[in-house]
């Protein structure tokens, strides 16, 4: 049977034990990470996409993402307080709904992680690009943007994305305190934006409040693609393994960076608009526009060479062009730079999580096993981190941000609906398990959770929404070539101590009665 390997969770607990990572981040650091994941292209680039699909309503739309997020990470604080492993959705559907599941979960966090890793860096890229000209540096074509671009390769965003890898290898407390000064600069610098543009708030820029309506160039839609602004909390999950006292903490800092976040969200989308104003470009027949086509950029630029100024929905660093329209020229170059700072802490986060769902994924033998190996010195996946690093650089150097984030997002949508249903499922099948955090009122927040997904999944252009399925498809050829015949539950394989990673693992003695290795349990 396709769904007939379950890992116990008791099982999953005892490999971390012998293969563990160091465990040294506290609630305080596991929320500063978080923030440090959500907060950055979202927020610093986004805003203008958002704000040509819902106008002012994209207030709304934050809402309405940062709503369905909310839900799935109470589901992701239950499962992460009862399972402190690294792996994040794809290890809980594992000990719930089987391996084939767990597999296309962990499949579909490559699309979150490794895709979105590359966007933030491609998106720095812009930021770095943009700096040097206002210096007058100017970085050639060839090597500031990819092929599809008319470049060649995108130098800075390879060159950022191998400076995480390298801070990765080196160590989590080290990229932990990384990401901590980077956090305090995106704080400090949209609590400055918030402070210049509340003031000058102009009611009549908020009318029409929804001049799109609902639909797919509207809030709901805006909301899917803006999804992307919350991706990252969930990193906080598959930090649980290097995490001190993790039932207290991991809750703490999934909820905590989560709450923050969205306050911050809508605090910086009405000082945004109501500084500025955000109505939707329109063609000539009254059409909107689609965010990023070359329609819109035509229109955009008709509207510059008129005279008039560039409206937010237009702008490349949406917050920075706010400051400067109403007067602060230089604090507005100022957040430019805060951006470019900050961004590499995304990158960083997006590549953590990453490479600790491939550990895991290595570690129960569904990737090659050499992957799973720890640096005796650093006490980090290093090899695991460096391939995900070639990976994420070269997507970086050859491709170009478009539509990445929609792809993040398809993968982001599927793992977190099956966490949700993964909770629903374990309090039927083992409702007196300990559970240090209990999702509330399981019974409305999962299925919520769970609709919520399928929603703004529905909601993502139409080609995101395929390249899951693509991407699927390719997951399941993977998954019956390799991953099925060297999987160590369907082996029947125990694991062994990182001290003895060399020696070849070792068979499960036979239990009277038991199944034989391929059957259903490890």
């Amino acid at each position: 049977m396709l769904l007939d390997r379950v890992k116990s969770l008791d099982a999953i607990l005892a490999t971390a034990e012998k293969k563990g990572l160091h465990r040294s981040l506290g609630a305080f650091q596991l929320t500063l990470l978080g923030i440090g994941a959500v907060i950055g292209t979202g927020i610093f680039v986004l805003t203008s996409e958002a704000a040509q699909k819902a106008g002012p309503a994209m207030m709304l739309s934050f809402i309405i993402a940062g709503s369905v997020c909310a839900v799935a990470a109470l589901c992701y604080s239950e499962l992460a307080s009862m399972v402190p492993v690294s792996g994040s959705a794809y290890t809980y559907t594992y000990a719930v709904m089987g391996e084939l599941l767990a597999w296309m979960v962990g499949w579909a966090l490559i699309l979150e992680y490794a895709v979105g890793a590359s966007a933030v860096a491609v998106g720095w890229s812009g930021y770095f690009v943009g700096l040097l000209k206002s210096w007058d540096i100017i970085v050639p074509t060839a090597l500031a943007v990819g092929p599809t671009q008319g470049g060649i390769f995108n130098l800075p965003a390879a060159a950022i994305a191998i400076l995480v890898t390298l801070l990765l290898i080196l160590g989590t407390k080290e990229s932990a305190r990384f990401t901590a000064a980077l956090v305090l600069v995106k704080v400090f610098a949209l609590t400055v934006f918030i402070i210049l543009t509340l003031p000058v708030l102009n009611g009549a820029h908020f009318t029409p409040f929804i001049p799109n309506g609902w639909g797919t160039y509207g809030v709901v839609g805006a909301a899917s693609s803006i999804f992307f602004a919350y991706v990252g909390f969930d990193a906080v999950s598959t930090a649980a393994e290097e995490t001190v006292n993790p039932q207290r903490n991991v809750p703490i800092g999934l909820i905590g960076s989560l709450l923050f976040c969205t306050i911050f969200y809508l605090l910086v989308s009405a000082g945004a608009i109501g500084a500025m104003g955000g109505d939707p470009v329109r063609s000539a027949a009254g059409v909107v526009l689609a965010p990023g086509s070359t329609e819109l950029a035509a229109q955009c630029q008709a509207i510059v060479a008129s005279g008039a100024n560039e409206p937010l929905v237009c702008s490349k660093e949406a917050l920075a062009h706010v400051l400067r329209s109403i007067g602060y020229q230089r604090i507005g170059d100022l957040m430019g730079v805060a951006a470019f700072i900050a961004l590499p802490s995304v990158v960083l986060m997006m590549m953590f999580g990453q490479t600790r769902v491939f550990f895991v994924m290595a570690r129960d033998g569904l990737l090659p096993e050499k992957l799973a190996s720890v640096h005796p010195k650093f006490k980090t996946p290093h090899v695991v981190t460096a391939f995900t690093g070639v990976v994420v650089t070269l997507a970086a150097a050859f491709l170009p941000v478009g539509k990445l984030a929609d792809y993040s997002n398809s993968g982001t949508l599927f793992a977190f609906a099956m966490v949700a249903l993964a909770v629903l499922v374990l309090r039927k099948k083992d409702p007196g398990r300990h559970r240090p955090f209990r999702t509330p009122a399981v019974a409305i927040v999962a299925p919520l959770a769970i609709l919520g997904c399928l929603g703004l999944y529905l909601y993502l252009p139409f080609l995101a929404q395929m390249v899951l399925f693509g991407w699927g498809a390719l997951g399941l050829i993977v998954y019956f070539g390799y991953s099925r015949g060297h999987s160590h539950v369907g082996r029947g394989i125990i694991e062994v101590h990182e001290t003895d990673s060399d020696a070849p693992p070792l068979p499960v003695p036979p239990m009277p009665g038991a199944p034989t290795p391929g059957g259903t349990q490890a």
